[in-house]
């Protein structure tokens, strides 16, 4: 167990708070916001569940009291104005995310920095490449959410336990997003060969309907009730146990390739191996020609927003 520090208590930032302190990876959750009124209520009303829950000290505070934590999520971020485009958005994000940075690194310097401010890739370059600090230090959520996403669509159409099923989103989070379907299997077992009928379940239409219901789950989900809260925040808490449980797990987040799968200078998604230390080693896994194609078509539109800030 460990302190974390959350920076950004909206609808993501909040449900996180929440889903640690079910959780008893934290010691120490210390929330910060820009409205402290808003932290304060959702610490106040966590703090009135402890006698329910794992022991854990809930507070907010500013970024002084991140002192001392192991993991640092940043959540925060704005949301998109009327007419604005998407580019004005970043701009906008990255120069918050320039400015957290600026504030942490003098009292936190030895974190983990957990990026989940969107788009997440671009803001994991930034962090990274503002702060100076080690690439393994400051990574993304990735595609964490959106290989769980391929998983569980994979699970209904096969009828097995979600947890059964191997499969990966890497990439962008995000429209590029590629999904592994050369290394699909369930509990070792090739997907073409788990069951009698599985190549009728999985014929180029099959996998393109699969691939739109994974790539569009965010839209229909913001569409029906305005934002994405719970699979990201169990995602990150996912991520989290890999750091303050030194699992050593491998997880799709997002990190700055320097030469893997032959990108240089760009932050997306791939299998890496999670500790304590954060992102320790990149595991370069064998693509299909047009899985790497399509991963370096989705790099290059990340390195385009990035080139524009």
């Amino acid at each position: 167990m460990a302190k974390i520090a959350i920076i950004g208590t909206g609808d993501v930032g909040a449900t996180l708070a929440y889903t640690l302190e079910l959780s008893g990876l934290a010691t120490e959750l210390v929330l910060v916001d820009i409205n402290k009124e808003t932290a304060r209520g959702h610490a106040l009303d966590m703090n009135h569940g402890l006698f329910f829950t794992p022991p854990v000290r809930i507070y907010a505070g500013d970024y002084k009291n991140c002192a001392g934590a192991e993991v640092v999520i940043i959540t925060a971020g704005a949301r998109q104005r009327q007419g604005e485009s998407r580019l004005e958005l970043v701009q906008r994000n990255a120069a918050i995310i320039r400015s957290i940075m600026d504030q942490l690194l003098p009292v936190c310097p030895d974190a983990i920095f957990l990026m989940a401010t969107n788009p997440v890739d671009v803001m994991t370059y930034v962090a990274q490449a503002h702060s100076g600090l080690p690439i393994g230090q400051v990574f993304g959520s990735g595609t964490v959410l959106d290989s769980a996403r391929f998983r569980y669509t994979l699970s209904e159409r096969f009828e097995v336990d979600a947890r059964n099923v191997h499969a990966y989103v890497i990439g962008e989070h995000g429209d590029s997003e590629v999904l592994l379907w050369s290394s699909v299997n369930i509990s070792g077992i090739p997907l073409e060969m788990f069951c009698d009928d599985c190549q009728e379940k999985i014929t180029p239409a099959a996998r393109h309907e699969i691939e739109e219901i994974v790539r569009r789950s965010a839209y229909h989900i913001i569409e029906a009730k305005g934002f994405t809260n719970y699979g990201v925040s169990v995602a990150i808490q996912r991520i989290l146990g890999a750091i303050i449980r030194d699992e050593h797990s491998i997880l799709t987040v997002s990190t700055r390739l320097t030469g893997e799968y032959n990108l240089d200078d760009v932050c997306v998604s791939v299998p890496c191996l999670v500790s304590k230390q954060g992102v320790v080693r990149v595991i370069e896994t064998q693509l299909s020609d047009d899985e790497q194609l399509a991963l370096k078509k989705s790099a290059g539109i990340i390195r385009d927003v990035i080139g524009k800030l």
